[in-house]
Protein backbone atom coordinates (compact mmCIF):
# COMPACT_ATOMS: atom_id res chain seq x y z
CA UNK A 1 0.00 0.00 0.00
CA UNK A 2 1.30 3.38 -1.00
CA UNK A 3 1.80 5.16 2.63
CA UNK A 4 1.21 8.56 1.54
CA UNK A 5 -2.93 6.47 1.47
CA UNK A 6 -2.83 5.82 5.09
CA UNK A 7 -4.64 8.35 7.32
CA UNK A 8 -2.04 7.91 10.28
CA UNK A 9 -3.77 10.29 12.45
CA UNK A 10 -7.58 8.61 12.17
CA UNK A 11 -5.38 5.10 12.69
CA UNK A 12 -3.38 6.27 15.97
CA UNK A 13 -6.53 7.85 16.97
CA UNK A 14 -8.14 4.10 16.94
CA UNK A 15 -4.81 1.86 18.15
CA UNK A 16 -4.88 4.66 21.68
CA UNK A 17 -8.81 3.82 21.65
CA UNK A 18 -8.00 0.13 21.51
CA UNK A 19 -5.58 0.80 24.13
CA UNK A 20 -7.58 2.91 26.51
CA UNK A 21 -10.11 0.24 26.49
CA UNK A 22 -7.37 -2.50 27.34
CA UNK A 23 -6.29 -0.21 30.47
CA UNK A 24 -10.02 -0.16 31.87
CA UNK A 25 -10.61 -4.20 31.14
CA UNK A 26 -6.98 -4.64 32.69
CA UNK A 27 -7.26 -2.43 35.46
CA UNK A 28 -3.82 -1.43 35.40
CA UNK A 29 -4.27 0.85 38.74
CA UNK A 30 -5.42 -2.57 40.52
CA UNK A 31 -2.78 -4.52 38.68
CA UNK A 32 0.34 -1.93 39.90
CA UNK A 33 -0.94 -2.13 43.65
CA UNK A 34 -1.25 -6.38 43.51
CA UNK A 35 2.86 -5.95 42.00
CA UNK A 36 3.44 -3.73 45.01
CA UNK A 37 1.93 -6.06 47.70
CA UNK A 38 3.36 -9.27 45.57
CA UNK A 39 6.68 -7.51 45.70
CA UNK A 40 6.62 -6.94 49.72
CA UNK A 41 5.54 -10.43 49.87
CA UNK A 42 8.36 -11.67 47.65
CA UNK A 43 11.09 -9.88 49.82
CA UNK A 44 10.00 -11.54 53.12
CA UNK A 45 12.93 -13.20 54.60
CA UNK A 46 10.88 -16.21 55.52
CA UNK A 47 9.60 -16.52 52.16
CA UNK A 48 11.24 -20.24 51.30
CA UNK A 49 10.45 -21.79 54.50
CA UNK A 50 7.66 -22.80 52.36
CA UNK A 51 8.82 -23.72 48.66
CA UNK A 52 5.21 -23.69 47.24
CA UNK A 53 3.79 -20.72 48.62
CA UNK A 54 7.05 -19.06 47.60
CA UNK A 55 6.97 -20.25 44.38
CA UNK A 56 2.92 -19.48 43.86
CA UNK A 57 4.08 -15.82 44.95
CA UNK A 58 7.31 -15.17 42.82
CA UNK A 59 5.63 -17.06 39.25
CA UNK A 60 2.19 -14.68 40.10
CA UNK A 61 4.47 -11.63 40.62
CA UNK A 62 6.53 -12.20 37.23
CA UNK A 63 3.31 -12.88 35.81
CA UNK A 64 1.81 -9.40 36.88
CA UNK A 65 4.75 -7.78 36.08
CA UNK A 66 4.72 -9.11 32.35
CA UNK A 67 1.28 -7.94 32.13
CA UNK A 68 1.52 -4.58 33.11
CA UNK A 69 5.20 -4.40 31.19
CA UNK A 70 3.11 -5.15 28.14
CA UNK A 71 0.30 -2.75 28.12
CA UNK A 72 2.65 -0.07 29.24
CA UNK A 73 5.38 -0.62 26.14
CA UNK A 74 2.62 -1.06 23.74
CA UNK A 75 1.43 2.58 25.12
CA UNK A 76 4.87 3.91 24.90
CA UNK A 77 5.31 2.34 21.45
CA UNK A 78 2.01 4.72 19.99
CA UNK A 79 3.53 7.36 21.21
CA UNK A 80 6.96 6.77 19.43
CA UNK A 81 4.78 6.37 16.57
CA UNK A 82 3.60 9.43 15.98
CA UNK A 83 6.35 10.82 17.16
CA UNK A 84 7.95 8.91 14.01
CA UNK A 85 4.80 10.01 11.59
CA UNK A 86 5.57 13.65 12.27
CA UNK A 87 8.53 13.81 11.49
CA UNK A 88 8.83 11.71 8.54
CA UNK A 89 5.63 13.85 7.02
CA UNK A 90 7.69 17.34 7.63
CA UNK A 91 10.53 16.12 5.96
CA UNK A 92 8.82 14.06 3.14
CA UNK A 93 10.79 10.70 4.29
CA UNK A 94 8.87 7.96 2.71
CA UNK A 95 11.41 5.66 4.43
CA UNK A 96 10.33 6.60 7.82
CA UNK A 97 6.85 6.97 6.44
CA UNK A 98 7.52 3.00 5.04
CA UNK A 99 8.56 2.22 8.70
CA UNK A 100 5.73 3.46 10.64
CA UNK A 101 3.04 1.58 7.97
CA UNK A 102 5.02 -1.67 9.26
CA UNK A 103 5.22 -0.88 12.96
CA UNK A 104 1.42 0.39 12.42
CA UNK A 105 0.60 -2.99 11.25
CA UNK A 106 2.79 -4.90 13.86
CA UNK A 107 1.57 -2.06 17.15
CA UNK A 108 -2.67 -3.61 15.95
CA UNK A 109 -1.41 -6.83 16.04
CA UNK A 110 0.13 -6.95 18.87
CA UNK A 111 -3.01 -5.07 20.47
CA UNK A 112 -5.43 -7.56 18.76
CA UNK A 113 -3.85 -10.52 20.61
CA UNK A 114 -3.67 -8.26 23.95
CA UNK A 115 -7.40 -7.63 23.44
CA UNK A 116 -7.71 -11.56 23.31
CA UNK A 117 -5.90 -12.22 26.59
CA UNK A 118 -8.42 -9.37 28.29
CA UNK A 119 -11.29 -11.51 27.26
CA UNK A 120 -9.74 -14.84 29.60
CA UNK A 121 -11.84 -13.79 32.62
CA UNK A 122 -13.07 -16.84 33.64
CA UNK A 123 -13.12 -18.25 37.52
CA UNK A 124 -9.87 -20.99 36.36
CA UNK A 125 -8.69 -18.76 33.17
CA UNK A 126 -5.09 -18.07 34.83
CA UNK A 127 -4.18 -21.12 35.81
CA UNK A 128 -2.42 -24.19 33.92
CA UNK A 129 -4.35 -27.16 31.54
CA UNK A 130 -4.48 -30.77 32.28
CA UNK A 131 -5.33 -31.64 28.60
CA UNK A 132 -6.58 -35.29 27.61
CA UNK A 133 -6.73 -36.46 24.40
CA UNK A 134 -9.12 -39.63 23.68
CA UNK A 135 -9.36 -41.40 20.74
CA UNK A 136 -13.07 -41.63 19.38
CA UNK A 137 -15.20 -43.46 16.38
CA UNK A 138 -12.98 -44.62 13.66
CA UNK A 139 -10.58 -47.41 14.92
CA UNK A 140 -6.48 -47.21 13.79
CA UNK A 141 -7.26 -44.02 12.00
CA UNK A 142 -9.11 -42.50 15.45
CA UNK A 143 -5.55 -43.48 17.39
CA UNK A 144 -3.75 -41.88 15.35
CA UNK A 145 -5.57 -38.96 15.18
CA UNK A 146 -4.85 -38.91 18.49
CA UNK A 147 -1.68 -38.98 18.05
CA UNK A 148 -1.60 -35.97 15.30
CA UNK A 149 -3.51 -34.12 17.94
CA UNK A 150 -1.68 -34.19 20.52
CA UNK A 151 1.93 -33.65 18.82
CA UNK A 152 0.02 -30.19 17.39
CA UNK A 153 -0.63 -29.00 20.94
CA UNK A 154 2.91 -29.86 22.33
CA UNK A 155 4.08 -28.12 18.86
CA UNK A 156 2.18 -24.84 19.96
CA UNK A 157 3.02 -25.10 23.16
CA UNK A 158 6.95 -25.10 22.57
CA UNK A 159 6.31 -22.73 19.28
CA UNK A 160 5.15 -20.06 23.08
CA UNK A 161 7.87 -21.27 25.10
CA UNK A 162 5.42 -22.99 27.03
CA UNK A 163 6.42 -25.88 29.49
CA UNK A 164 4.87 -29.05 28.99
CA UNK A 165 4.76 -32.21 30.79
CA UNK A 166 3.26 -35.66 29.82
CA UNK A 167 1.34 -37.00 32.77
CA UNK A 168 0.04 -40.26 30.95
CA UNK A 169 0.14 -42.62 27.43
CA UNK A 170 -2.49 -45.10 26.91
CA UNK A 171 -0.78 -46.89 23.01
CA UNK A 172 -3.05 -48.39 20.91
CA UNK A 173 -2.55 -51.71 19.23
CA UNK A 174 -1.08 -51.25 16.04
CA UNK A 175 -0.64 -47.75 16.17
CA UNK A 176 -1.42 -44.10 18.07
CA UNK A 177 -3.02 -43.63 21.09
CA UNK A 178 -5.92 -44.60 22.48
CA UNK A 179 -5.63 -41.57 25.09
CA UNK A 180 -3.16 -39.04 26.33
CA UNK A 181 -3.17 -36.77 29.34
CA UNK A 182 -0.25 -33.36 29.62
CA UNK A 183 -0.13 -30.50 31.27
CA UNK A 184 0.87 -26.82 29.55
CA UNK A 185 3.00 -24.81 32.58
CA UNK A 186 1.79 -20.78 31.58
CA UNK A 187 -0.37 -18.30 33.03
CA UNK A 188 -3.91 -18.43 31.25
CA UNK A 189 -3.09 -21.64 29.72
CA UNK A 190 -6.57 -23.18 30.42
CA UNK A 191 -8.46 -20.37 29.36
CA UNK A 192 -6.66 -20.20 26.13
CA UNK A 193 -6.90 -24.07 25.85
CA UNK A 194 -10.22 -24.41 27.08
CA UNK A 195 -11.87 -23.12 23.99
CA UNK A 196 -10.08 -26.39 22.24
CA UNK A 197 -12.44 -29.14 23.95
CA UNK A 198 -14.96 -31.24 22.07
CA UNK A 199 -15.09 -33.44 19.60
CA UNK A 200 -12.32 -33.06 16.36
CA UNK A 201 -13.35 -35.05 13.47
CA UNK A 202 -10.69 -35.81 10.38
CA UNK A 203 -10.97 -36.95 6.85
CA UNK A 204 -8.73 -38.56 4.71
CA UNK A 205 -7.64 -41.17 2.58
CA UNK A 206 -6.43 -43.79 5.28
CA UNK A 207 -2.80 -44.90 5.62
CA UNK A 208 -3.93 -47.78 7.42
CA UNK A 209 -6.17 -49.17 4.71
CA UNK A 210 -4.63 -50.81 1.69
CA UNK A 211 -7.59 -49.81 -0.68
CA UNK A 212 -7.28 -46.34 -0.22
CA UNK A 213 -10.24 -45.38 0.97
CA UNK A 214 -11.39 -42.00 2.77
CA UNK A 215 -11.97 -43.01 6.23
CA UNK A 216 -13.34 -40.19 8.52
CA UNK A 217 -12.38 -40.71 12.12
CA UNK A 218 -12.61 -38.85 16.15
CA UNK A 219 -11.01 -37.68 18.77
CA UNK A 220 -12.16 -35.81 21.84
CA UNK A 221 -9.86 -33.21 23.72
CA UNK A 222 -10.91 -32.28 27.06
CA UNK A 223 -8.86 -29.16 29.09
CA UNK A 224 -9.37 -28.86 32.36
CA UNK A 225 -7.61 -26.26 34.95
CA UNK A 226 -5.27 -27.13 37.37
CA UNK A 227 -5.92 -27.03 41.08
CA UNK A 228 -4.20 -25.27 43.61
CA UNK A 229 -3.08 -25.72 47.05
CA UNK A 230 -5.74 -23.20 48.15
CA UNK A 231 -8.40 -25.04 46.14
CA UNK A 232 -9.53 -27.48 49.17
CA UNK A 233 -11.07 -30.48 47.26
CA UNK A 234 -11.50 -33.10 49.75
CA UNK A 235 -11.99 -36.28 48.54
CA UNK A 236 -12.42 -38.78 51.32
CA UNK A 237 -10.19 -42.15 51.12
CA UNK A 238 -13.42 -44.63 50.75
CA UNK A 239 -14.35 -42.77 47.74
CA UNK A 240 -11.18 -43.61 46.08
CA UNK A 241 -10.43 -47.12 44.36
CA UNK A 242 -6.68 -47.61 43.16
CA UNK A 243 -5.33 -49.95 41.28
CA UNK A 244 -1.97 -50.36 40.36
CA UNK A 245 0.09 -51.66 37.19
CA UNK A 246 2.90 -52.14 34.75
CA UNK A 247 3.68 -48.95 32.59
CA UNK A 248 3.82 -50.14 28.98
CA UNK A 249 5.11 -48.40 25.88
CA UNK A 250 4.07 -48.43 22.23
CA UNK A 251 2.90 -51.94 20.90
CA UNK A 252 2.37 -53.43 24.75
CA UNK A 253 5.85 -53.24 25.48
CA UNK A 254 6.76 -53.01 29.00
CA UNK A 255 8.95 -49.96 29.79
CA UNK A 256 8.45 -51.02 33.93
CA UNK A 257 9.30 -54.24 35.40
CA UNK A 258 7.43 -52.26 38.59
CA UNK A 259 3.82 -51.98 39.22
CA UNK A 260 4.21 -48.12 38.97
CA UNK A 261 1.41 -46.83 37.44
CA UNK A 262 -2.02 -46.11 39.16
CA UNK A 263 -5.27 -45.86 38.50
CA UNK A 264 -7.48 -43.88 40.43
CA UNK A 265 -11.45 -44.44 40.35
CA UNK A 266 -13.74 -41.88 41.67
CA UNK A 267 -16.82 -44.17 42.62
CA UNK A 268 -19.64 -41.33 43.14
CA UNK A 269 -19.15 -40.22 39.96
CA UNK A 270 -16.99 -43.07 38.07
CA UNK A 271 -14.27 -40.44 37.15
CA UNK A 272 -11.56 -42.36 36.35
CA UNK A 273 -7.59 -41.33 36.40
CA UNK A 274 -4.51 -42.84 35.20
CA UNK A 275 -0.72 -41.98 35.62
CA UNK A 276 2.35 -44.05 34.52
CA UNK A 277 5.23 -41.37 33.46
CA UNK A 278 6.51 -40.46 36.70
CA UNK A 279 9.46 -43.15 38.07
CA UNK A 280 7.29 -44.53 41.44
CA UNK A 281 4.44 -45.33 42.64
CA UNK A 282 3.94 -42.49 45.06
CA UNK A 283 4.84 -40.22 42.49
CA UNK A 284 1.79 -41.29 40.20
CA UNK A 285 -0.51 -41.67 43.00
CA UNK A 286 0.22 -38.19 43.74
CA UNK A 287 -0.20 -36.75 40.06
CA UNK A 288 -3.55 -38.58 39.31
CA UNK A 289 -4.61 -37.22 42.60
CA UNK A 290 -4.09 -34.15 41.59
CA UNK A 291 -6.15 -34.27 37.99
CA UNK A 292 -8.68 -35.96 39.58
CA UNK A 293 -9.04 -33.28 41.95
CA UNK A 294 -8.74 -30.93 38.92
CA UNK A 295 -12.16 -32.56 37.08
CA UNK A 296 -13.83 -32.55 40.37
CA UNK A 297 -13.61 -29.04 41.04
CA UNK A 298 -14.74 -28.47 36.94
CA UNK A 299 -17.55 -30.63 37.58
CA UNK A 300 -18.24 -28.58 40.80
CA UNK A 301 -18.41 -25.58 38.73
CA UNK A 302 -20.44 -27.05 36.20
CA UNK A 303 -22.92 -28.12 38.15
CA UNK A 304 -23.49 -24.86 40.05
CA UNK A 305 -23.26 -22.88 36.32
CA UNK A 306 -26.28 -25.47 35.54
CA UNK A 307 -28.18 -24.55 38.94
CA UNK A 308 -27.45 -20.65 37.77
CA UNK A 309 -29.16 -21.43 34.06
CA UNK A 310 -31.73 -22.91 35.11
CA UNK A 311 -32.64 -20.28 37.70
CA UNK A 312 -32.23 -17.83 34.99
CA UNK A 313 -33.83 -19.66 32.39
CA UNK A 314 -33.41 -21.33 28.67
CA UNK A 315 -30.26 -19.85 27.10
CA UNK A 316 -28.50 -20.01 23.94
CA UNK A 317 -27.24 -23.80 23.40
CA UNK A 318 -23.24 -23.98 24.28
CA UNK A 319 -20.85 -26.02 22.39
CA UNK A 320 -21.41 -28.43 19.77
CA UNK A 321 -20.69 -31.76 19.75
CA UNK A 322 -18.62 -31.63 17.17
CA UNK A 323 -16.49 -28.14 16.81
CA UNK A 324 -13.98 -28.63 13.96
CA UNK A 325 -13.50 -30.73 11.39
CA UNK A 326 -9.78 -31.33 9.73
CA UNK A 327 -10.42 -32.33 6.05
CA UNK A 328 -6.61 -34.02 4.11
CA UNK A 329 -8.53 -35.17 1.65
CA UNK A 330 -10.28 -35.08 -1.21
CA UNK A 331 -9.36 -31.47 -0.42
CA UNK A 332 -7.22 -29.20 2.08
CA UNK A 333 -9.07 -27.66 4.80
CA UNK A 334 -9.16 -27.33 8.64
CA UNK A 335 -12.62 -25.51 9.66
CA UNK A 336 -14.09 -24.39 13.18
CA UNK A 337 -17.43 -24.69 13.22
CA UNK A 338 -18.56 -22.20 15.93
CA UNK A 339 -16.42 -19.51 14.62
CA UNK A 340 -16.27 -20.46 10.65
CA UNK A 341 -12.21 -19.70 10.81
CA UNK A 342 -10.57 -21.55 8.63
CA UNK A 343 -7.38 -22.25 7.13
CA UNK A 344 -6.40 -24.06 3.62
CA UNK A 345 -2.77 -25.02 4.96
CA UNK A 346 -3.38 -28.15 6.80
CA UNK A 347 0.47 -29.13 7.29
CA UNK A 348 1.11 -25.47 9.36
CA UNK A 349 -2.17 -26.36 11.72
CA UNK A 350 -1.14 -29.65 12.70
CA UNK A 351 2.26 -28.79 13.13
CA UNK A 352 0.87 -25.98 15.86
CA UNK A 353 0.18 -23.11 14.21
CA UNK A 354 -3.13 -22.41 15.82
CA UNK A 355 -3.52 -19.47 17.19
CA UNK A 356 -5.93 -18.17 14.97
CA UNK A 357 -8.38 -20.78 15.73
CA UNK A 358 -7.85 -19.95 19.63
CA UNK A 359 -7.94 -16.15 18.74
CA UNK A 360 -11.38 -16.83 16.91
CA UNK A 361 -12.80 -19.27 19.79
CA UNK A 362 -12.03 -17.24 22.66
CA UNK A 363 -13.83 -13.57 21.02
CA UNK A 364 -16.62 -15.92 20.11
CA UNK A 365 -16.47 -17.58 23.99
CA UNK A 366 -17.25 -13.76 24.98
CA UNK A 367 -19.98 -13.38 22.78
CA UNK A 368 -21.60 -16.21 23.74
CA UNK A 369 -20.88 -15.57 27.42
CA UNK A 370 -22.76 -11.94 26.42
CA UNK A 371 -25.29 -13.33 25.11
CA UNK A 372 -26.21 -15.39 27.78
CA UNK A 373 -25.95 -12.54 30.26
CA UNK A 374 -28.41 -10.78 28.39
CA UNK A 375 -30.79 -13.11 27.32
Amino acid sequence: MDMAEIDFPAEIRALRATHDSIEQVTDVESLRAEIAELSEAAGAPDLWDDPSKAQQVTSRLSHRQSELERVEKLGERIDDLEVLVELAQEEGDPDSLAEAGRELGSIRKALEELEVVTLLNGDYDERDAVVTIRAGAGGVDAADFAEMLMRMYLRWAERRGYPTKVMDTSYAEEAGLKSATFEVNAPFAYGTLSVEAGTHRLVRISPFDNQGRRQTSFAAVEVIPLIEQTDHIEIPDNEIRVDVFRSSGPGGQSVNTTDSAVRLTHIPTGIVVSMQNEKSQIQNRAAALRVLQSRLLLLKKEQEDAQKKALAGDVKASWGDQMRSYVLNPYQMVKDLRTEHEVGNTAAVLDGDIDGFIDAGIRWRAGQRQGAAGS
